[in-house]
């Protein structure tokens, strides 16, 4: 799942990235509002976290302009982050569309917290478990199990693997599949996804007796299946 977090504070931007990487999300930052609001015209974000108090443009006047656009990516969750925390501005921020508010100063446990509550909610009637065979992946602690082991994956492998698993038996091109895993500044290529569908499935070839495979269709993208008997 792909966030954008809107942080003018380099430090402060810098720690909740790494945290919230560490929890094997996959983060795109920006600095002013006028970056965040372009890249909400153009990007598609499991999950919006924003500052208020920004260059170029207020973290208000980014909600405004987001909501207003409606669509699938109008309705973007948004956990506004700041430290203006004033009655007011709580109320004007969830009047305007805030799905969330958290103060400055906060605990990166209560951010993680209200992060996977969000994300789970955007789910709606998802499973908090998928699974496929003997690979099972749950979605509030965000950890795989492989036939009742935990499974060592790097945070792009598990971004990879999560997409394929909650859309068991459904195809995903490769451009879908390097949307969700990749931010727009990394400094990689398309081709970088069968890369990782490679060492995934060595990972799995691992556990035969889970059965769960991913297959490769020519000139549509990649699915999780369970191995036939």
């Amino acid at each position: 799942m792909r966030i954008l977090l809107v942080e003018d504070h380099v430090e402060l931007s810098h720690w909740v990235s790494k945290a919230l990487r560490d929890a094997k999300l996959t983060v795109e930052c920006a600095a002013t509002g006028a970056d965040a609001d372009a890249l909400l015209h153009t990007q598609d974000y499991a999950l919006v976290i924003l500052d208020l108090t920004l260059p170029k443009m207020d973290g208000l006047d980014v909600l405004r302009r987001l909501r207003a656009r409606g669509g699938a990516r109008g309705g973007t969750p948004v956990l506004i982050l700041t430290a203006r925390g004033g009655l007011e501005d709580r109320v004007q921020g969830l009047n305007l569309g805030a799905d969330d508010y958290l103060p400055k100063p906060f605990e990166l446990a209560e951010l993680e917290a209200r992060v996977k509550a969000l994300l789970r909610r955007r789910s709606g009637n998802e499973a908090l478990v998928h699974e496929c065979g003997g690979l099972r992946f749950d979605t509030v602690s965000r950890m795989f199990t492989i036939c009742g082991e935990a499974l060592a994956l790097t945070p792009r492998e598990h971004a990879v693997l999560e997409a394929l698993i909650a859309r068991p038996g459904r195809a995903l091109s490769k451009e879908k599949l390097f949307d969700e895993v990749f931010a727009l500044a990394d400094d990689v290529n398309l081709d970088a996804i069968e890369l990782y569908i490679h060492r995934i499935r060595k990972k799995l070839d691992k556990f035969p007796d889970a059965r769960a495979m991913i297959v490769t269709l020519r000139g549509i993208g990649y699915l999780m299946q369970q191995r036939p008997d």
